[in-house]
């Protein structure tokens, strides 16, 4: 199956000229051919999409509207609940684990017509940058089979590049949707916080989480936002408001906007070729009618050190339900004690069990004010200093991830090396802010380069016009990629 719309194929699967049907068969086959060499796909319900398509079928046959995806394939992240299909979240300790019910993005897809074809694999519980995490083995890039996709929701990106599916939904804490966007060239998107419902989403870092897009085009991210946007009442962080309204605005342009370069974020560890594709994409909203400027946004230099605190304390929170009674495989031991500590010993990987322990140090009486309170302040600070940014432009840019994909096992020994690769989609998620990565070219082996574009919080509207203009100014971009390949 070709990397194609969605829009275009739940358009003719509506007017009755394609079937859901076609359409399924052709994804599963291209995952039955892709999937063994990239391992982005932990569980294939193919029987159960079948069966989704057909009555897809059967409801344009009625002359029913299916909705606006009606037919189209899309995968989900393993740590989306899904009624009857196993979830795992890449880890020993929940395989084999069949929720009872669906989450609501999970819900709204049905609704819409959308069908899901599998779960994809994951950095366990959605900690890790690479994809290298998962008791299930690692993800490849479609682009390179002995690179990383990025992380968390490497699986997710990768099934996209492939073309095995259009779309794909991952979870976005630290950049986990953007950096493997980027890295495999698609489109990935973060929402303001409180956009998109998280009940159903197995936490990690709850006020930082939010499920997220994967598409091969812009148009095809904004549908998808849409769809899976706008107010739960379980969820208490859900935001009082309907889905953002993007798409109708796709084509406003970009003319009198103010962007913001982050200047922060264009020095020191920024490989030379990434830098080379953000003056690039900087010129190509010049030409299109933006401003655009540098601006300094100091207290980004803080924002790796406070989200290392501020997450790993909400994993050690939220993971403690993990513990053989409440949830998860149980280790038999002796007494409570030691079947506690064998379960989550063996249930649990080398990343997961680092970022326990560093956030339940945090949160430890005597350190508790040093480390967690003193990381809220920064973070208070960052949203703060991101406001006063927005009141005089309307968007901010930087690069997705300080390099294109690195080789499989590079970064693995040295876990402060890996978190680096999170530098620039971090101060987001601390924000609560909308952010979105925008593949621009390559470098001169080929591999993706992602331009991450910024707004304010409830900002999407804007960053998405933004977003197509990249998009289109990239699809004739292609020599000045190779150009700059190089850095210069």
């Amino acid at each position: 199956m070709s990397a194609g719309s969605a829009l275009e194929t739940a358009a003719a699967v509506r007017a009755g000229e394609r079937s859901a049907r076609e359409v399924i068969d052709e994804s599963l086959a291209a995952i039955d051919e892709a999937n063994a060499d990239l391992n982005a796909f932990l569980c294939v319900t193919a029987d159960e999409a079948r069966a989704a398509a057909d009555a897809v079928d059967a409801q344009v046959a009625a002359g029913d509207d299916p909705g606006p995806l009606a037919g189209v394939p899309i995968a989900l992240k393993d740590n989306l609940v899904t009624r009857g299909v196993p979830t795992s979240c890449a880890s020993r300790i929940l395989a084999g684990w069949v929720p009872p019910y669906d989450a609501t993005v999970v819900q709204r897809l049905s609704a819409a017509g959308a069908i899901s074809v599998g779960k994809t694999n994951l950095d366990e519980f959605a900690m890790g940058s690479s994809t290298e995490n998962s008791a299930f083995g690692p993800t490849r890039n479609p682009h390179d089979r002995e690179r990383v996709p990025g992380g968390s929701s490497g699986g997710s990106a990768a099934a996209v590049a492939s073309g095995m599916v259009p779309l794909a939904l991952g979870s976005d804490t630290g950049g986990s949707t953007r950096q493997p966007a980027s890295l495999c060239g698609v489109v990935g998107v973060k929402s303001t916080y409180g956009t998109v419902s998280r009940v159903g989403l197995v936490a990690y870092g709850s006020s930082l989480d939010q499920i997220g897009p994967f598409a091969a085009n812009v148009a095809d991210a904004a549908l998808l936002l849409e769809v899976i946007g706008g107010h739960d009442p379980g969820d208490s962080t859900s935001l009082n408001r309907p889905a953002p309204d993007v798409s109708k605005h796709l084509d406003d342009g970009v003319d009198g906007l103010r962007v913001g370069v982050i200047s922060e974020l264009m020095g020191e560890g920024i490989a030379p070729e990434v830098v080379a594709r953000i003056r690039a994409a900087a010129q190509a909203l010049e030409a299109a009618g933006a401003i655009v400027e540098e601006v300094s946004i100091p207290s980004i230099s803080a924002c790796l050190s406070a989200y290392y605190i501020v997450a790993p304390a909400e994993a050690s929170s939220n993971l403690s339900r993990y513990d053989g009674v409440r949830y998860g495989n149980r280790v038999e031991a002796a007494n409570v004690t030691d079947m506690m500590t064998a379960t989550r010993t063996q249930g649990f990987g080398d990343e997961v069990k680092r970022r326990i322990m560093l956030g339940t140090y945090a949160l430890s009486a005597g350190y508790y004010d040093a480390f967690y309170a003193t990381a809220q302040k920064v973070r208070t600070k960052v949203r703060a200093d991101f406001d006063a940014v927005y009141t005089s432009h309307d968007l901010l840019m930087c690069p997705t991830s300080p390099t294109p994909a690195w080789r499989l096992g590079e970064k693995t020994d040295d876990p402060l090396t890996m978190y680096l690769s999170d530098i620039c989609t971090i101060p987001t998620n601390l924000a609560g802010h909308p952010a979105a990565s925008i593949p621009f070219g390559t470098d001169g082996a080929g591999l993706p380069i992602g331009v991450q574009l910024l707004g304010p919080a409830l900002g999407e509207t804007t960053m998405f016009r933004a977003a197509a203009v990249l998009e289109h100014s990239a699809r004739g971009d292609g020599a000045n990629a190779e150009r700059h390949g190089d850095g210069s």
